[in-house]
């Protein structure tokens, strides 16, 4: 059967500034090697950013771009009705303004078009309301700051989401998993398995296999009780497990679990937690415009000077002192006004 018209499924990526190269690569070439391997080449995709010009991502690379946002939304180019479009953000989107996207995404989603996000593409779609009553997933590091900032949203730390005409994922290499999906969905296992065999890729990961490393890996520990320990602190940051809580929570008495975690982790349990909780704090600060007095009460501390006592001696700056700097660091991620 000869190509046609409707076969052909149309890409739109939009790159906002310093998004990220690793969750655009691996969106993109699954699309290349299913054109490869299937003769219909089913694929076009192309590349926008606000106002046509290059956007450079946070690895300090510069991506050439297809098309202006104007263009495509004014209908002047053959991409003015894609099929899905995705966008690749990545960090510093939580300063991202550009009522241009904003408006043109809500318009085209209107139309029943399919939109999604790369990496913490989320963050723009919840900013703009499209997710309201939908699943989402969003980068690890980004979670924090997005469940305070977008409470109501149904996010997730699972690998990508694909609820109705909205498709989100964590980036890094979700990008491929989501992108495998989609293109199974669409022209059947065969092809995926031979994208899977070009890539590299033992198999694809379905969206709830886990972001992170498991706590084993990533903790270096094989202790259950100890592992078991540390989930729980995870999940009780805002308002911390008491040591007497734990030891209800495990069994062990209080003497076994301060040994447990100076053997393995070579601090008391009282410091790990608060190292956690400090770690959650600076994802709050760098992601989100809490106030420091807020930051402090949602990473579990009753007082702003004691959390900012501890959070010098953790990091050797204060918080607010440490947000001034990461936002000096950080380019503003704002497009420019329109013309």
């Amino acid at each position: 059967m000869d190509r046609t018209e409707q076969e052909v499924r149309r890409i739109l990526f939009f790159l906002v500034p310093n998004f990220s190269m690793i969750a655009f690569a691996t969106a993109v070439e699954p699309l290349r090697l299913a054109n490869r391997f299937h003769s219909n080449h089913p694929y076009e995709w192309k590349l926008v950013s606000s106002d046509g010009n290059p956007v450079v991502a946070s690895n300090g690379l510069s991506m050439n771009v297809d098309s202006s946002l104007a263009n495509i939304s004014n209908g002047n180019t053959h991409s003015s009705n894609p099929d899905l479009v995705l966008v690749c953000s990545g960090l510093s989107v939580e300063r991202y303004k550009d009522p241009r996207l904003f408006g043109w995404l809500r318009k085209i989603h209107g139309r029943g078009v399919t939109v999604g996000g790369l990496c913490t593409g989320a963050w723009i779609l919840a900013e703009i309301g499209l997710l309201t009553k939908c699943r989402c997933a969003i980068h690890w590091e980004n979670l924090p700051g997005f469940t305070e900032k977008f409470p109501d949203v149904d996010v997730h730390s699972s690998l990508f989401e694909m609820d109705r005409n909205i498709y989100t994922c964590a980036g890094g290499t979700a990008s491929l998993d989501m992108m495998l999906h989609i293109i199974s969905g669409q022209l059947g296992d065969s092809i995926v398995t031979k994208i899977c065999e070009q890539c590299l890729a033992d198999r694809v990961r379905n969206a709830y296999d886990r972001q992170r490393l498991p706590l084993r890996a990533k903790r270096g520990v094989n202790n259950k009780k100890l592992l078991f320990i540390i989930e729980q602190m995870e999940t009780n940051v805002s308002e911390p497990l008491r040591l007497a809580d734990i030891s209800d929570l495990t069994g062990l008495s209080r003497r076994h679990i301060e040994r447990i975690f100076r053997q393995h982790l070579g601090r008391s349990p009282a410091r790990f937690y608060l190292e956690l909780r400090l770690e959650y704090a600076h994802h709050l600060l760098m992601q989100s415009d809490l106030n420091v007095v807020d930051v402090a009460v949602a990473s579990g501390f009753v007082s702003a000077s004691h959390f900012s006592k501890c959070y010098r001696h953790q990091y050797g700056v204060s918080p607010q002192a440490d947000r001034n700097a990461a936002a000096l660091v950080s380019e503003p991620a704002v497009s420019p006004a329109p013309h």
